[in-house]
């Protein structure tokens, strides 16, 4: 989970991950819209595969990129449950959270 926490922690890394919320895109599309040089985009989009945080299919020579939210949502629960964010009075968390998550 440390992995995803610190792919997040950085402003142009979570920019990226607004970006593939809305569609997936390629590494050029990416690279349009995000004014880093390519190997420092390289490395942000290295952070967010190793974090699990996007998934990446290659099409002939172009790699697509789409956000991978159920690892999103997960790191999301676990900073609720760490801080009882939403907890029930007797501090059911975790139950609350997993309840909601299967409607």
């Amino acid at each position: 989970m440390s992995e995803v926490y610190k792919a997040l922690s950085d402003p142009t890394r979570r920019h990226i991950l607004e970006m593939l919320r809305r569609s997936e895109m390629s590494a050029g599309d990416i690279a349009a819209q995000v004014h880093v040089s390519k190997p420092t985009l390289s490395g942000h989009l290295n952070v967010l595969k190793a974090a699990e945080l996007v998934d990446v299919t290659r099409h002939g020579t172009t790699l697509i990129y789409r956000l991978n939210t159920s690892v999103l949502e997960e790191a999301i629960f676990a900073l609720m449950s760490a801080f009882k964010i939403g907890a029930p009075t007797g501090g059911h968390a975790v139950k609350e959270i997993n309840r909601a998550t299967e409607k």
